[in-house]
């Protein structure tokens, strides 16, 4: 059984020597690495290079492309019955391919979804990462929907799925893939301990982390997933309009205390959703560190909106119509 490790990658001069170097000391090595660079202006292509000359497994193709796209051609030009993916800015465990590989043993496994380390270098990015992805408290292994910076399936799981959708965008474009992989039967196993480390948001701000939330908000619109193959109504687009809901209330609401020159009911409307924020994330965020959550809560709420609005701007037709999935 072989398999490939195929990435797309943009401007990952930082990160890239760090993951092709995990890649080369895995325990199970890769049959072959297939990189497709978007088109990066920095010295990513370079320090791949300089891998190739010592790692002849490695293939590289630079064409400027988006996200999906560049995952397509990686795809395309492997030469493996698997495929396993990681994003640039994630470092794998030494044994990350091993335990993802493990389980095609079994004939009837299609996908392994593995997961993700995300670590923080202060209370602000621990606080920030539970808005971004997964925490490890929340990982449900019967739920959890497969992340491209961690999984494995076979090629011809993308080749009846006709490959991940280039038109999402950069985006939203793994969710609508194995969300389709899930109505279409594919059978998938949660591999919690198949791990890459999310270096990316180790460090992240609150100006990165309202561009990344907005840009999640867009690819969920855009996705068209309205009804999760597992998880319902529970759908992230759903729980987006949820959020207009919410402040379209409390805005309602202000206008009736402006009428009736009474604020009481803002202050009390105010402290219970901070009170909501903060219990919500009881399970992951502790101590100290809950007084960052109402912060980070608001500012994720407009990221959400406005991401949105933007997507509805940009193609409002396509958008609204539901997509299905079958």
């Amino acid at each position: 059984m072989k398999v490939s490790v195929c990435i797309t990658v943009f401007n990952e001069e930082k990160t890239i020597g760090k993951l092709l170097k995990a890649l080369s000391f895995q325990t199970r090595k890769p049959d072959e690495i297939v990189i497709v660079d978007g088109g990066s202006t920095d010295n990513t292509v370079d320090i791949i290079k300089s891998f190739q000359e010592k790692c002849p497994y490695i293939r590289l193709l630079v064409e400027e492309s988006n996200i999906p796209r560049g995952r397509n051609l990686a795809i395309s030009l492997s030469k493996s019955e698997i495929i396993a993916t990681t994003d640039g800015g994630c470092i794998p465990y030494l044994d990350w391919l091993e335990k993802l590989v493990y389980f095609f043993r079994y004939k009837e496994i299609d996908i392994v979804a593995g997961f993700y380390d995300m670590p923080a270098k202060s209370p602000l990015t621990k606080t920030i990462s539970c808005f971004l992805g997964v925490p490890e408290e929340r990982f449900d292994p019967v739920s959890f929907l497969p992340s491209t910076r961690s999984v494995a399936f076979k090629k011809e799981v993308w080749q009846s799925l006709g490959g991940f959708d280039e038109k999402i965008g950069n985006t939203g474009e793994d969710t609508l893939f194995f969300a389709k992989a899930l109505t279409r039967g594919f059978k998938i196993v949660r591999a919690k301990d198949a791990r890459v480390v999310w270096q990316e948001i180790s460090d992240i701000g609150i100006k990165s982390f309202f561009k990344r939330v907005a840009n999640y908000a867009k690819g969920d619109l855009r996705s068209g997933i309205w009804i999760h193959p597992v998880k319902g109504l529970m759908s992230h687009n759903i729980k987006n309009l949820t959020i207009f809901l919410r402040y379209f209330v409390f805005i309602f609401a202000l206008y009736l205390m402006v009428l009736a020159k009474n604020f009481y009911l803002f202050w009390i409307l105010l402290f219970l959703y901070f009170f909501w924020s903060i219990w919500k994330w009881r399970d992951v965020v502790f101590g100290k560190d809950r007084i960052y959550l109402p912060p980070v809560q608001v500012v994720s709420d407009f990221a959400v909106m406005a991401g949105f609005l933007l997507a509805l701007l940009e193609e409002p037709l396509r958008i609204l119509k539901l997509r299905r999935l079958n």
